[in-house]
């Protein structure tokens, strides 16, 4: 399951000696790196090639300008939920991905499909890509929006996007179930594809009328 993923960000909180000190949700607690390993993991080659970047915060604005951020970034995830015209984001690939689920079984067999299945529940839930962990942090962005922007609209799509949040555990815990491959598991791979359309079509309403919200928002 080792592969390189270049796109990856982490958080440098300290530095002790010649070892910087890193947190970051994919591991347990922090961890050290010297700056020699870190400074070939900031110029590792391959796609997305970093290059060196690196970034730091300044200071923190202001309400006004915190308010403006809110409302761009809404804005935005909205667009790419609803609007790239390449199947591979948003709710189209949620759809791209039933679909392909779908066919792995004959197309890989039994064994190879679960392991297909295994990277995509490992990038969901532990890499931390999406699923559901994405939208219950997703809603309770809205909660804290609805206050600030003064949007009750916003507070009730944030309720029914933890809704479908708990949709997407539960495609994680049938496709674990199949992965494992035990004895009496009802779970199909059909049925784990279901789970994605209806959450894509949820999901399509619900940035729908997000984007619908913003509209007169200033």
């Amino acid at each position: 399951m080792r592969f390189h993923f270049n796109a990856h960000n982490i958080v440098i909180f300290g530095k002790d000696g010649d070892d910087y000190l890193i947190s970051d949700p994919v591991l347990d607690h922090p961890v050290r790196c010297s700056a020699h390993d870190l400074r070939k993991a900031r110029f590792a080659k391959g796609p997305l090639a970093p290059k060196g970047k690196v970034y730091y915060i300044e200071g923190m604005p202001d309400g006004s300008l915190l308010r403006q951020a809110v409302i761009d970034g809404i804005r935005e995830t909205c667009n790419k939920m609803l609007g790239i015209p390449i199947p591979l984001f948003g709710v189209k690939g949620i759809h791209y991905l039933a679909n392909k689920l779908e066919t792995w079984p004959e197309r890989y067999g039994r064994k190879e499909a679960n392991v297909h299945l295994g990277q995509v529940i490992r990038m969901q839930e532990e890499i931390g890509t999406g699923g559901a962990g994405f939208r219950f942090i997703y809603a309770a962005f809205l909660q804290e929006a609805a206050k600030l922007l003064g949007k009750d609209e916003l507070r009730v799509l944030s309720e029914r996007l933890t809704c479908v949040g708990d949709e997407w555990r539960h495609f994680a815990l049938g496709g674990a179930r199949i992965v494992k491959d035990r004895d009496g598991v009802k779970e199909t791979y059909p049925q784990l594809s279901a789970i994605l359309r209806d959450c894509a079509d949820r999901e399509k309403v619900i940035f729908t009328e997000l984007r619908a919200a913003m509209a007169d928002v200033t």
